[in-house]
């Protein structure tokens, strides 16, 4: 979801609001302001007020909802990015899922917990005001409207709360983050279809139910869509999960001799590259002496170049990123994200260098796994800009995974 407008903050937590939240906003309102003109004692500027009234309180009410799940989260040392609201609830955006089922348990409740809470102290409330009157008619509106967003969020498919309790409980079941997360959305879609096929039959039994017929279907196809994204993310973790450096990396190196001057090196190997220049590497008599970096020749004196030598500017190799052949994809994945690398080197069990790795090689190894065809125009482009392509979040599912099965 794109980033909205923010206005203000909870708790040091911004508050968003996507442009499609005013659309439903003004739906409700009109909805409620025509439904309450129809009652006895509710001329029309007092009908549309309490309508508006009413709606922002049911936001306020999914908000309520959302920092539930948020605060749940903020103490599990879980960053929380932002709370939005758009056109079906609100969402909260957190840095990173928890590390225990138990706790991915105890985020996923909160929110029902608190809408739970929210209808029993309206009920409450309403019990004290007198009745048909706006303060009353809000309180056991928002009482129900309540009880139904806990109930209806507990619906066990992804992406509602109900979704994230499944998950959490196979994730206990079996071990496996990625089984929970599949198992759950594989609920959701099935339950997106259910809602679209229920839709479809209400408007087929009545024409006069259309908007209530849209709704509903419009419900299916918001969970059928975010189901099938969490269903990829499955496969993405899977196929990240199911890899090594040595299945990634690539021989994109060239290996110099370490008793070249930089004049010699520049003359025969920087100005010879076209394209996407390749690591290179220094060594002699039979043994790596550690990469070399081009740009460290622009801090030497043009004038020493023709009797500094390579060894001079060599960096060793236990002093440069790098990983073993046999680490995980997701732990090379990490280490570019956080080091802002652009590849990193992979070191045999010899401690020789035995290919390198960049985000280009990490999108084709997986796409691969995958069995998806991608052209290498586009590796290229990842290779030189040396950023993910746009609904691949391969940093964020790394560090889900580094988090422990």
């Amino acid at each position: 979801m794109k980033p909205g407008w923010q206005v203000g903050s909870i708790f040091g937590i911004p508050l968003l609001i996507d442009t499609s939240w005013f659309i439903i906003l003004a739906l409700f309102t009109w909805s409620y302001g025509l439904s309450l003109q129809q009652q006895p004692g509710y001329d029309p500027v007092t009908a549309w007020v309490t309508g508006l009234v009413l709606s922002l309180a049911l936001f306020g009410s999914v908000l309520l909802h959302e920092l539930g799940h948020s605060l749940v989260a903020r103490s599990q040392g879980i960053k929380v990015n932002s709370i939005t609201l758009f056109l079906f609830g609100g969402v909260a955006s957190i840095d990173r899922e928890s590390k225990m089922p138990g706790q991915a348990f105890q985020v996923a409740i909160a929110g029902p917990a608190v809408s739970f809470a929210l209808f029993l102290l309206l009920a409450l409330l309403t019990r004290g005001l007198v009745g048909n009157t706006p303060p009353h008619l809000v309180a056991s509106t928002l009482s129900g409207i309540n009880l139904a967003l806990a109930l209806f969020n507990m619906i066990p498919g992804l992406p509602l709360d109900g979704g994230q309790v499944l998950k959490a409980a196979v994730w206990k079941a079996t071990g496996s983050r990625i089984k929970g997360l599949r198992w759950a959305a594989r609920a959701g879609q099935v339950l997106g279809w259910v809602a679209i096929a229920l839709g479809v039959m209400l408007y087929l039994q009545s024409p006069a139910n259309g908007f209530d017929a849209l709704w509903i279907g419009l419900i299916g196809w918001f969970v059928i869509n975010n189901a099938s994204s969490y269903s990829r993310v499955s496969d993405v973790q899977e196929a990240v999960g199911g890899l090594l450096a040595a299945a990634v990396m690539t021989r994109e190196f060239r290996v110099v001799d370490a008793t070249l001057t930089l004049q010699a090196f520049n003359e025969n190997y920087i100005q010879q590259e076209s394209g996407i220049a390749p690591a290179f590497f220094a060594s002699s008599d039979g043994r790596y002496r550690g990469m070399i970096k081009p740009e460290d020749l622009q801090e030497i004196e043009r004038s020493l170049w023709e009797t500094t030598t390579l060894n001079d500017i060599v960096h060793p190799l236990l002093e440069i990123p790098s990983v073993t052949e046999t680490a995980s994809l997701s732990d090379v994945i990490d280490q570019l994200d956080t080091q802002e690398l652009r590849s990193i080197t992979v070191l045999s069990p010899a401690g020789a260098v035995a290919g390198m790795i960049d985000r280009g090689d990490i999108v084709r190894a997986v796409v691969e796994k995958l069995k998806v065809p991608v052209p290498d125009a586009l590796i290229n482009r990842i290779k030189e800009e040396g950023t993910y392509p746009p609904g691949l979040p391969l940093g964020a599912i790394a560090k889900s995974l580094n988090q422990g099965e």
